[in-house]
């Protein structure tokens, strides 16, 4: 399993700037996001810490101020461990820890607005793999072809979906 390294996306159409894949299969990057979360739910931290020290102070500062930060960084480690990357070399198409070969991915479409809504919602198949990150909002819902997989599609959110669209609809 391949860890990108970016913090954004970073398409590597040109020859000359794409990358190698960190995993050494030789397969050259052609996007790669990480889905971090955004600036907002990191006040979550803050008012996560907040409410231990308030709710404690009154019976130990001491203890309310340990509690509070024990609580912030529980918060912040629990936002960075959700943290999911989308990685699609020449080779693969990497979701989270999933992972499948190039040859099986179908085509992909791209959702934003009320669209995400209605795919995260009435139309979403159950047997669907499913990447949802509450602050990112844009969604790509991409076929599954393997004859074998019971997955029919992956569907996971991304903040640069018509991107994703463009990288797979070119041939391997």
């Amino acid at each position: 399993m391949s860890h990108p390294a970016s913090s954004s996306a970073s398409p590597s159409d040109d020859p000359r700037r794409a990358r190698r894949s960190p995993a050494g299969s030789g397969a050259r990057v052609l996007y790669e996001e990480k889905l971090t979360a955004a600036w907002w739910m990191w006040l979550l931290v803050l008012f996560t810490g907040l409410v231990a020290l308030v709710a404690l102070a009154p019976i130990n500062l001491w203890v309310a101020g340990l509690a509070a930060l024990v609580a912030a960084g529980g918060t912040a480690v629990a936002l960075l461990a959700s943290t999911s990357s989308i990685v699609i070399t020449d080779e693969s198409l990497q979701v989270g820890r999933a992972r499948i070969e190039r040859r099986f991915v179908g085509a992909a479409e791209a959702f934003r607005g009320d669209e995400v809504r209605r795919v995260r919602g009435p139309e979403l198949d159950g047997r669907a793999f499913m990447n949802f990150r509450a602050s990112v909002g844009p969604v790509v819902r991409i076929r599954i072809t393997d004859p074998v997989d019971p997955t029919p599609y992956w569907l996971t959110s991304t903040r640069h979906p018509e991107r994703i669209v463009e990288v797979l609809s070119q041939p391997v």
